[in-house]
């Protein structure tokens, strides 16, 4: 595996008068090395929810904003406060946020009706027994986004 710390991926899309087209599996294959076992949609109605933190061993998560925006937090819980990551994505400019093994991690839309596509490497039996939850507020109020 190529990656060792979680990082925002920019990704190519392919646009015509049609619409775009995004290779996701293209690019996960080259990046990655490693297969895709499980694919999942997550909506979240309302803006300032947050999912997670999920922390895992083995498990390496991918996550795409399909529609709106959200904020990704991913913590190393060995050392919080010099080892994490804060990612803003959204619709509008898509990426790939890549979380290795070793990472708490959750998100927050930021907007109402944010819809996510997860991809994992472990299947969701494989990714349960691998799951440690931790509060999403241990590492004081990440979520907050605050004015400039």
């Amino acid at each position: 595996m190529s990656i060792k710390k979680p990082e925002c991926l920019d990704i190519e899309i392919y646009s015509d008068d049609r619409g775009y087209l995004v290779p996701v599996t293209n690019i996960l294959k080259d990046k990655l090395n490693k297969d895709i076992k499980r694919v999942y949609i997550a909506g979240n109605f309302g803006k300032g929810i947050i999912r997670g933190f999920h922390y895992h061993k083995k498990e390496i998560k991918i996550f795409y904003i399909a529609h709106g925006s959200a904020k990704f937090v991913a913590i190393n819980p060995e050392n919080p406060e010099k080892d994490r990551f804060i990612f803003v994505t959204s619709d509008r400019h898509p990426n790939l946020i890549i979380i290795p093994p070793g990472y708490a991690n959750g998100w927050m839309s930021l907007e109402n009706n944010t819809i996510l596509m997860s991809i994992s490497t472990s299947t969701f039996e494989e990714s349960v027994k691998d799951d440690i939850r931790y509060d999403p507020y241990k590492w004081g109020d990440v979520w907050a986004v605050k004015g400039r």
